[in-house]
């Protein structure tokens, strides 16, 4: 079982991001994204946040409530509830937006995922620890972008510019706009961490 997170970001294009999710999936809603479960007409099970963006929620029974004034995002809380719960697949949505601050340090989440995406209208983005295998069509677009220093013994299978037991370097765009070759590819590394972003639309 997978649980969905959705945040508080922008969201364009509800029908797309509403096809992503599924109906067996547990929707854990991070304040504000209660709004926009509400537009893609999606019961959450759980509402976890200080609740100073989460609209007419008052009848939702499930809920969690924090103070304002706390360490933590209601993304990351949301992420931690997840975790505890015994969620390892997690997708993250409206993560991202206008706030650069909170963009990145909710696509940093995926550290704290065993297998977590997070998606917006546009792009996919997976946390690389070893070897991660991304699904997609030929053609599109796939960047290799190390987080916490140089990511080392890269090798690449599917990819139009492979790399072969080689190194990408933190602060280097060499793993930027690569593509696939295949419906899938597969990264392995032997050290580093890196982002691999998929870009599904255009």
């Amino acid at each position: 079982m997978r649980a969905v997170i959705i945040g508080n970001g922008y969201i364009g294009d509800y029908r797309y991001i509403k096809s992503k999710i599924k109906d067996e999936d547990f929707i854990i809603c991070a304040d504000g994204g209660y709004n926009h479960a509400k537009k893609m007409n999606i019961q959450p099970d759980i509402l976890i946040g200080d609740f100073d963006s989460a609209k007419d929620f008052e009848n939702e029974i499930n809920r969690i409530k924090y103070p304002v004034r706390k360490d933590f995002t209601d993304g990351e809380l949301a992420v931690k509830y997840a975790a505890e719960h015994g969620y390892e697949n997690v997708l993250l949505i409206a993560m991202t937006g206008d706030r650069m601050d909170h963009s990145l340090a909710d696509v940093l989440l995926l550290l704290k995922c065993k297998n977590g995406v997070l998606i917006d209208d546009n792009n996919e983005v997976y946390l690389l620890r070893d070897k991660l295998v991304v699904n997609g069509k030929k053609g599109q677009t796939l960047s290799i972008i190390p987080i916490n220093g140089d990511v080392c013994g890269i090798v690449t299978k599917g990819l139009e510019y492979p790399l072969m037991n080689e190194n990408l370097y933190f602060g280097s765009s060499r793993g930027i706009s690569n593509v696939l070759t295949e419906n899938s590819c597969e990264i392995t590394i032997k050290s580093g961490m890196a982002l691999v972003i998929k870009v599904e639309r255009v």
